[in-house]
């Protein structure tokens, strides 16, 4: 009866002698902290005092998890941006230093995910995995690392493959009104992405939550989140989120990029984020310039843009191709933000709404846009169809211009007129609907030879589908060539044009045939 409490009484006995042991061993870690006091709390920024040591752009650590980057370093006090939902902070609140500017999770995790700049989640799939981070601010990679834009990065859209070609490290910039269809084409490049082994990064910068879910529903159901990572900030967000978004992005690009693979980074769109810069340089009391824009308003697009490239062999190969959106007023290309991006870019998509009102869909307008690198990268084939294309088209619509004004035309110049409404039909492309390359040549080559001519205007379309579907017989050997740099033979040209005529012969008028 008497065993049982003298076993408690030794159990007690060793765990005091192991509690004291542990006692006499333990060695407190003493960890230097630098914390400072809030002084003033607006929106998205807050004013601190008494962290001398604080460097410019750490990231600092205020209660409820908020965080923020030191962004104005001066001598009694720093101006942070915050990172977070800022209701709660008020002055007097404690803030620590981390030690750290701030970083993203990179990685294989982060593919077919929805994430916000600081790589939280905010598609309810669960946590985020991922071992390793950069810092959303790198410097871009040095000129001697860097090679020649020499493969085409193929957009699905006939007006762009063959006309504005985009090479993979280029920095081609989408330019337009609102609701002309810049983020349609964002998404078609996206989309055409399917089995090209490119992964591609969506970044939402101050969009509308309903426009980025629409979005972002798309892509699921076409299938590309399988290789597409989407940042977003929406609209009600902080401004200090809106503005790191697009170099988080970026980070998260360049670590696939730095492994060898080919990268597509969509920032819609750059507007949003100047807009969400000039309202925390204002608040910050940074001094205003031009539209009321600080002074370094065309560096902090620069040195985003400047990190797409190609890179060399030695350091991988891998590329990391931009397509920027800017959003214009009124059609006034040469506004502040708009020549800035056109002037870092290597070209620009130029989205007309008059195009885009006579249901010219996508509404590009070819002598507006240009793209100053991808020519190099454009198959030989699409070369040797494409220069003709473009002068005829050009021809066609200063004749139009001029055929308005109900003066007497002769025949040469109805016949380049109705040429060029055919091209124009056959440049039109619904949405969500990429056409693949040997589908594209054909209606390229079928256009330079005049086959669709004789075809009415209403029936354009079902024509040129029909053309589409034929170059499912073009020999495997012939479709080989397309994705070579190797020169379209006349024999090779001749098999095609003579599918295509064979396709369009349903649709030629009888009389037309006879003759």
């Amino acid at each position: 009866m008497n065993a049982a409490p003298d076993t408690l009484a030794s159990t007690f006995d060793r765990l005091f002698t192991t509690l004291g042991q542990a006692r006499a061993d333990f060695t407190p870690q003493l960890s230097l902290q630098e914390t400072g006091t809030i002084t003033n709390v607006s929106t998205g920024i807050a004013m601190v005092s008494g962290l001398p040591g604080v460097g410019f752009e750490e990231l600092l650590k205020f209660p409820g998890g908020v965080r923020g980057i030191a962004f104005n370093v001066d001598e009694d006090q720093i101006g942070v941006v915050l990172l977070g939902d800022y209701a709660e902070l008020q002055a007097g609140d404690e803030v620590e230093r981390t030690g750290r500017v701030m970083d993203v999770a990179v990685g294989d995790a982060l593919i077919g995910r929805v994430i916000d700049p600081l790589g939280r989640p905010i598609d309810g799939n669960g946590p985020i995995a991922a071992s390793e981070r950069l810092p959303i601010e790198r410097p871009a990679v040095a000129i001697m690392d860097r090679a020649p834009v020499t493969v085409p990065l193929q957009t699905g859209l006939k007006v762009v493959d063959a006309l504005i070609p985009i090479g993979r490290g280029q920095r081609e910039l989408i330019v337009g009104d609102r609701q002309t269809g810049k983020t349609a084409i964002a998404l078609d490049t996206i989309l055409n992405q399917r089995g090209k082994d490119v992964l591609c990064i969506y970044c939402a910068i101050g969009q509308r939550a309903s426009a980025v879910a629409k979005g972002v529903a798309t892509l699921r159901e076409k299938g590309a989140m399988e290789y597409t990572i989407v940042v977003v900030t929406e609209g009600n967000d902080p401004p200090g989120l809106a503005f790191i978004a697009p170099y988080a992005a970026t980070s998260i690009a360049e670590h696939f990029m730095e492994q060898g693979r080919d990268v597509l980074i969509v920032y819609d769109d750059l507007t949003q984020h100047a807009r969400a810069y000039r309202e925390l340089s204002l608040l910050l009391r940074r001094p205003p310039g031009r539209e009321a824009f600080p002074g370094d308003i065309f560096y902090i697009h620069s040195r985003l843009l400047e990190r797409s490239t190609h890179l060399s062999e030695e350091r991988g190969g891998g590329s990391l191709t931009a397509l920027p959106i800017i959003e214009t007023e009124a059609q006034n290309i040469s506004a502040y933000i708009p020549t800035n991006l056109i002037s870092i870019t290597d070209g620009q998509i130029y989205l007309s709404p008059s195009l885009f009102e006579l249901g010219v869909l996508p509404a590009v307008d070819v002598g507006k846009s240009v793209s100053r690198v991808g020519g190099k990268a454009q198959r030989s084939t699409y070369r040797a169809v494409a220069g003709d294309l473009k002068l005829a088209y050009a021809q066609f619509e200063e004749l139009e211009t001029f055929a308005r004004f109900g003066a007497r035309l002769d025949a040469d110049t109805r016949k380049t007129i109705e040429h060029g409404r055919r091209i124009r039909a056959c440049l039109k492309q619904p949405e969500f609907s990429p056409v693949a390359v040997p589908a594209q040549i054909s209606v390229l080559l079928a256009l330079t030879a005049n086959l669709f001519d004789p075809v009415p205007l209403e029936k354009m379309t079902e024509a040129e589908n029909a053309v589409q579907l034929a170059a499912a017989d073009i020999p495997a050997e012939v479709c080989a060539r397309f994705e070579t740099a190797a020169k379209l033979s006349d024999e090779d040209r001749k098999t095609i044009t003579d599918i295509a005529r064979q396709a369009l012969l349903a649709f030629v008028p009888k009389t037309t045939e006879a003759k």
